[in-house]
């Protein structure tokens, strides 16, 4: 049941914004408010359609059940009476989704970090699919993708690589892939067709602005060192690697990447920041769970998510009990989005059935 004095409620501010802003006040009120209204805008429109449907439906019910209406009109209204319960149906549960509350990094970019994981040179090999899964999904929903670090498998793939994901909306799609991914299948290596299993564990982080976390610069201990690995002569002979330690919390990171020192740094810094703040939503996360637990965001890096099997060429992603016949598909980033959607929802689900046992909240 929708909370019309919170719709009442939400109407009203969203008239008083727009009254405010046609008063002409000063520039910080104006793009404050702007900015208010502009968030509201979506979810006022679907509040007026829905109020204008349910008007509509008490009029076509009144007119099919009025004695004095002849027997034509009655069964024309109720025809539209029941068209206009599937309309409000529909844009009711549109309001209860806009009132859900908002994740507030689900328009950021994010930082992806894949590590290979039980396995061996079979776990690189398939950490990089899954990377380069993420790629292809990256570039199908037009965002870009900047390596940050990485360290090869011996035999291809990698041990571990971390790049961001730079998109509007990224950390939205992405935020359920946290977690151990599991493989199995034939490797090239094997002789006897015996089926191996291997695993690759992956975090999703929100990207962190320097105003979403603070960061004590005498916390920090920043170490340079000559890179190692790919990238000819030059990334050999100069100390262009950067390693930063925050001594409080014992968090490394360390990147190699780009010859110039200053965006290693740059890059560390933003890797640093998006682990200490996943760390405080974490503990925070831990302790609501102690209440509730919304399974499929639950973020924890050591659950086994998903399972890839080749030789029944199936993917299934154990929190929703969903398999898709489509793992070439899925690998390849066009089928992910199924994936990320059935997640989608499920989350969603559980948020409404959470937000109707609490009556909505407040306002």
């Amino acid at each position: 049941m929708l909370p019309d004095a919170r719709l009442d409620q939400l109407l009203a501010r969203h008239a008083e914004i727009e009254h405010a802003l046609t008063a002409g006040p000063d520039a910080d009120a104006y793009v404050r408010l702007s900015r208010e209204f502009s968030d509201l805008s979506p979810l006022i429109e679907r509040i007026k359609a829905l109020r204008a449907a349910e008007r509509e439906l008490d009029e076509a019910r009144t007119l099919a059940t009025d004695p004095s209406t002849d027997r034509e009109m009655a069964a024309l209204a109720e025809e539209e009476a029941a068209s206009l319960e599937g309309q409000v149906e529909t844009l009711a549960h549109e309001v209860r989704l806009a009132l859900l509350p908002k994740d507030a990094m689900d328009e950021r970019g994010v930082i992806l970090e894949v590590r290979a994981g039980t396995g061996g040179d079979e776990a690189a090999l398939f950490a990089g699919d899954l990377f380069r899964m993420y790629e292809r999904f990256a570039a199908l929903n037009g965002w870009s993708v900047e390596v940050l670090s990485l360290s090869e498998g011996t035999a291809g793939g990698y041990k571990e690589i971390a790049a961001a994901i730079h998109g509007r909306g990224a950390y939205a799609k992405l935020k359920f892939e946290s977690g151990v991914h599991r493989v199995q299948r034939v490797p090239e290596t094997e002789g006897s067709g015996r089926i191996h299993t291997s695993a690759a564990t992956v975090a999703v982080l929100p990207e962190v602005e320097e105003v979403d976390i603070a960061i004590d610069e005498g916390d920090l201990r920043i170490d340079v060192f000559r890179a190692s690995g790919a990238g000819g002569q030059h990334v050999n002979k100069t100390e262009s690697a950067v390693r930063i330690t925050h001594l409080p919390s014992g968090v490394v990171v360390a990147v190699q990447d780009e010859r110039s020192q200053h965006k290693n740094k740059a890059r560390a810094m933003s890797l640093l920041r998006a682990r200490l703040y996943d760390a405080e939503r974490e503990k925070r996360d831990t302790a609501r769970a102690a209440d509730r637990r919304l399974q499929v965001g639950s973020g924890d890096r050591s659950e086994r998510i998903r399972t890839y099997n080749f030789p029944q060429g199936r993917v299934t992603d154990h929190r929703i009990g969903l398999t898709l016949h489509k793992l070439p598909e899925i690998l390849s980033g066009e089928a992910l989005g199924e994936l990320v959607d059935a997640l989608t929802t499920e989350h969603q689900a559980a948020l409404l059935a959470e937000a109707e046992d609490t009556g909505w909240g407040q306002p």
